[in-house]
């Protein structure tokens, strides 16, 4: 018998909760592949009818993105009264956005990215699969481990 505190399992959320989730949010971090290693870019991004959508200008993250390799998005979220936490992924591929109906519905979406520049090029992850968890944030003194105490002497 351990003195442990038991640890909540994180909650596995459903893709419309997923969806929803995402929803409340605007910014993820887009996983590409980029000649021979991974690459996170953060993004401002919009729900689509079942899609995200992002701007973006000329230069790696497009042409990555635009790759026959699929991408990943990851968001999150914490809400700081309850301390639940969430992380969302998104798995697929991204498309980009050229008939001009499709661009003038997307500009609709309101999509403004963070980071000044042309931002001219509207994509389109449209998904493989999206999963998600929420769990409740640990206080650091349930995980403490003896590690801690020798890494902070070390600092002293």
């Amino acid at each position: 018998m351990t003195n442990k505190p038991s640890t909540p399992e994180p909650e596995v959320l459903q893709p419309q909760q997923c969806w929803e989730l995402l929803r409340g949010v605007s910014v993820g971090r887009l996983a590409v592949w980029v000649e021979d290693h991974p690459d996170i870019f953060p993004i401002n991004y919009k729900v689509d009818h079942g899609t995200l959508v992002f701007r973006t200008g000329e230069g790696t993250k497009l042409h990555s993105a635009l790759s026959e390799t699929p991408v990943a998005l990851e968001a999150d979220g914490v809400n700081p009264d309850t301390g639940v936490a969430w992380s969302v992924v998104v798995k697929g591929q991204a498309v980009a956005i050229k008939l001009t109906q499709e661009v003038l519905d997307t500009v609709g979406l309101l999509l403004f990215p963070w980071q000044a520049g042309r931002k001219d090029h509207f994509i389109r992850i449209v998904p493989t699969s999206i999963t998600g968890r929420r769990f409740t944030v640990t206080p650091p003194l349930t995980w403490w481990s003896p590690l801690d105490d020798a890494t902070r002497a070390g600092l002293e």
